[in-house]
């Protein structure tokens, strides 16, 4: 296709994300802290940069995928950044799960050095973004959502514009997760209060996958609820706890009471401090199962 994009943030998802841009027919300069995380990539042809200000081109387009607001932050307004590199006409397509409030402040910084921050969070595990099945949510100037647009269907399944207001697709995000992680905690809930009176977790799980409750959510996490198979894998616990709080910091923000959120927020934080931080988040299912005096 011709165009260099640069990529920040190779973890599970991001990773899975650049290669798919490989895939497509893009060149990548890539950068991770962890510079043996791109070794993968490395070897299908992406340019490994030494820090994250060389993945920029100017005037060119940079893709973040990176843990949380802080992390982005940082990386966007540190000294002689890939922000100040891509410079006028460049764009940068953030991933990443962050405040609405933290994507309008990024647009803002970045439009001191003529770049245009588009905010498209992705909705899908690490297995999804392998496989190329993410849901795209995009925000952002139309005109720069027009450019990346080939590359964001080299990443998923559908894109779902929300618009020019910069962090609508954030607040979609964050909604999206909330309800995730309260899905989480029903179906922890019901299955154990089966549990108790005799019924095997997994045949529940399967007769609501495929009646009331047939969407991935509820068969995909239920098959791992049920099973009671938490590995250290897929989404970590510690970032679920970090979302449910982005809902709750958005709520604050425009005055709307998130009472399931608060309840969870306690629920992932009795998990972190059992030592589950680094579980998938559906280890919250364990929680639910002691309380109620099971193993």
């Amino acid at each position: 296709m011709g165009e260099t994009l640069g990529f920040i943030g190779l973890g599970k998802m991001g990773e899975a994300i650049a290669a798919n841009l490989l895939k497509a027919g893009f060149s990548l300069r890539v950068f991770n802290r962890t510079p043996a995380k791109a070794a993968a990539l490395a070897a299908q042809g992406a340019v490994v940069a030494a820090r994250a200000g060389d993945v920029a081109q100017e005037g060119g387009i940079v893709f973040s995928m990176l843990a949380d607001d802080r992390a982005l932050e940082n990386l966007c307004k540190e000294r002689d950044s890939f922000v100040e590199r891509l410079g006028k006409g460049g764009i940068h397509v953030s991933l990443s799960t962050i405040s609405p409030a933290t994507a309008r402040d990024l647009a803002a910084h970045h439009a001191n050095f003529g770049v245009t921050y588009v905010a498209s969070p992705v909705f899908g595990r690490p297995p999804a973004a392998a496989a190329k099945l993410l849901w795209v949510c995009t925000s952002g100037s139309e005109a720069a959502k027009k450019r990346v647009h080939s590359a964001l269907e080299a990443i998923g399944q559908g894109i779902f514009d929300l618009g020019e207001e910069v962090g609508a697709a954030n607040v979609i995000k964050v909604c999206g997760n909330f309800m995730i992680a309260g899905a989480i905690e029903a179906m922890s809930e019901a299955f154990t209060l089966a549990r108790k009176n005799g019924l095997d977790p997994r045949q529940v799980a399967d007769f609501f996958g495929k009646t009331l409750f047939t969407c991935p959510v509820y068969q995909n996490y239920g098959k791992m609820i049920a099973a009671g198979e938490v590995k250290a894998s897929g989404f970590d616990l510690a970032l679920g706890l970090k979302d449910v709080n982005l809902a709750l910091q958005t709520g604050a923000s425009s005055a709307t009471p998130l009472p399931l959120a608060s309840l969870m927020r306690d629920r992932f934080l009795a998990s972190i401090a059992k030592g589950r931080g680094e579980l998938d988040w559906t280890a919250v299912s364990l929680d639910v199962a002691e309380q109620a005096g099971l193993k």
